[in-house]
């Protein structure tokens, strides 16, 4: 009776530490890029930017949840000429209702001489895209938006906090004012998330640090929700 009963008992003892790890194991984050499953007869919209657009998919995508079939490009969308060489192939075949779309943060981020990412100016770093390029290149990447009959809602590009590393304070500024002169000849509206994190850039954004925090995320999540539904009206 004993020598049966040790091997059960051992084969008990080895399930233990697997089923404990079962119980203690942590959900699976969504994946922001990862494709969904469309719900039919909800409008197809399409979200296009950087690691900031990243940041407030998830909670844009949760705020529409039953109301949109919400999108967005599976990459980092990076500076303009990474969109002009990938614009066909985000877009797609099918019909969009919105797009919602930003370049800028990584136009305007300064390069090393190799190659080498966020390298400082003061130390021979140049701009990735200058900003008549940022322009012209916008130019081009609208005229293709328009061709999809979409609505089209520019997203300008958020504040550059003190003490960014390869990024600099007021170059937010200047490209935006590139980008108005884009919409503004094709009549595209234009959502300012810039003003609004400059004047909360302490309550949800990073020190010395382009990006948000998550309940920062959540806070731009709301607002591009809201102008989300606006445009679908």
């Amino acid at each position: 009776m004993k020598t049966k009963l040790i091997p059960l008992l051992f084969t008990t003892l080895l399930a233990l530490p697997v089923f404990g790890q079962v119980q203690n194991a942590k959900p699976k984050r969504p994946n922001p890029m990862a494709p969904i499953k469309e719900v039919s007869g909800l409008p197809r919209v399409l979200l296009i930017g950087d690691s900031i657009s990243i940041g407030y998919t998830l909670p844009t995508r949760a705020l529409l949840k039953g109301k949109v079939n919400l999108h967005r490009i599976p990459t980092n969308g990076g500076p303009t000429i990474k969109g002009l060489e990938q614009i066909d192939a985000w877009l797609g075949k099918k019909k969009w209702d919105v797009i919602h779309f930003n370049w800028g943060l990584h136009d305007l981020k300064y390069m090393g001489p190799n190659g080498e990412n966020l390298f400082p100016k003061e130390k021979g770093g140049k701009v990735q895209v200058s900003i008549q390029e940022y322009e012209k290149n916008l130019e081009r990447l609208v005229v293709r938006l328009k061709k999809t009959n979409a609505k089209l809602v520019w997203r300008n590009t958020t504040p550059v906090p003190p003490g960014s590393k390869g990024r600099y304070v007021g170059d937010s500024i200047k490209y935006n004012a590139a980008a108005a002169r884009v919409m503004i000849r094709h009549g595209i509206p234009t959502h300012d998330l810039f003003t609004m994190s400059k004047k909360r850039m302490k309550e949800i954004m990073l020190p010395a640090n382009v990006h948000y925090t998550k309940d920062g995320s959540e806070v731009l999540g709301g607002e591009v929700a809201r102008v989300i539904l606006e445009a679908l009206k």
